[in-house]
């Protein structure tokens, strides 16, 4: 082995214990997306709200079950009224030209959305007057969950304004005198950057994928192409045909078209990323891996269509939204690539990238993905984290 080689060597060694960290944390963290939605009403200086919060994450931030049953009645959650008023309530703050407003509860509910029940809290906000502006400050469960996303409606005047809070972005400002400043585009291109950054099984499906990228299958083993050109060209059809299968399903969930439970869709997504694994170490559709992207795409589509339903946007405002969303997946995923792909151009002519890489790291993600699909499927955890 020449110099250069046994460096390409020494590289590739170094970077294996990084994708294991990440494999580890993935499987930490591979969860139904924790999300709450909260609609405001802005009319003639009065402010009121609705805020649907999911049982499980209260749960997780100040306990519901009061026998440790695994089940949340009626009668649990009507006993826990006072602390997750009190929980919620502490938690967003909203200000208009003046000191914070206070927030009453006028009711206390339950809903059932398409991943599950939520607390429904009704409010109204004392002491704003007639502000020109509308300050928000969000900061339910962040400390427990830093992937959570708090969906915001703000009707005013027959004026909708969408927009998505983050432990990035707590706080938000409206400005009620002047139109708009941020449109549902740009407020959910920023979160399909995140859906797929964030979205481990989604990486994982990617990574499946891509990592046969730089090599083609010839007499019954994998050899590495022989140009960059066409590797480049191939692993485009495959994060292309993604993205496409995706927007098709997210597009026709959120608009109600298509509908799924989220527990067969968390549960099928993971089992095409063991099926995609699969294909590597047992090759069944080759070099066509586009094919295995699009095909499953049209699951992973469904992941985050249900949370966009149940915001309750109108046909225009969703379309602006669903446009936004899938342009930032696709610019998350060539992300991705632009990282990826170099690197295993460079190292497709080592048989440690076959061996190892590309046969262990293959194997590694169908454990992880078949240990979520396990999870999902029967509703259970497995690792105490």
């Amino acid at each position: 082995m020449n110099f250069l080689a046994a460096n390409r060597s020494w590289l590739l060694i170094s970077w294996v214990p990084s994708i294991l960290l990440f494999l580890s944390t993935a499987l930490a963290e591979a969860h139904t997306q924790s999300t709450s939605y909260l609609t405001l009403h802005a009319n003639a200086g009065e402010v009121t709200g609705e805020w649907h919060l999911a049982l499980r994450d209260l749960e997780d931030a100040i306990g519901l079950d009061a026998n440790d049953d695994g089940m949340i009645t009626w009668s649990e959650l009507r006993g826990r009224k006072d602390a997750v008023s009190a929980y919620a309530l502490s938690r967003l703050q909203i200000r208009g030209d003046g000191p914070p407003g206070v927030l009453h509860l006028d009711d206390y509910l339950v809903a059932d959305h398409s991943d599950g029940a939520y607390v429904v809290l009704r409010f109204a906000v004392a002491g704003l007057g007639h502000s020109s502006k509308l300050e928000l400050n969000y900061r339910a469960l962040f400390d427990l969950d830093p992937k959570h996303r708090g969906l915001l409606r703000l009707e005013e005047n027959g004026l909708t304004r969408v927009s998505v809070f983050s432990p990035e972005h707590p706080e938000q400002i409206f400005d009620l005198a002047q139109p708009a400043s941020r449109s549902p585009f740009v407020a959910f291109l920023s979160e399909g950057v995140w859906h797929i950054w964030s979205g481990y099984d989604h990486i994982l499906f990617l990574l499946a994928l891509l990592l046969p990228g730089v090599l083609l299958r010839r007499e019954g083993r994998w050899q590495p192409v022989p140009a960059a050109r066409p590797a480049l060209v191939n692993v485009l059809k495959i994060v292309t045909a993604f993205t496409l299968a995706h927007s098709i399903t997210l597009s026709l969930s959120a608009l109600g078209y298509v509908h799924l439970p989220t527990r067969l869709v968390e549960s099928a997504i993971a089992a095409s990323v063991v099926v995609a694994a699969f294909n590597n170490l047992a090759p069944f559709f080759a070099e066509r891996g586009w094919i295995v992207a699009f095909g499953f795409g049209l699951l992973h589509g469904f992941g985050f269509a249900n949370a966009l339903r149940d915001l309750g946007l109108r046909t225009g405002e969703l379309a602006a939204t669903l446009f936004g969303f899938n342009l930032g997946v696709e610019l998350g995923q060539l992300a991705i690539v632009a990282v990826f792909f170099p690197l295993a151009l460079c190292w497709r002519h080592l048989g440690f990238y076959q061996r190892f890489v590309l046969r262990l790291g293959s194997a590694a993600i169908m454990v992880v993905a078949s240990t979520w699909m396990a999870e999902r499927m029967f509703d259970f955890k497995w690792l105490p984290f």
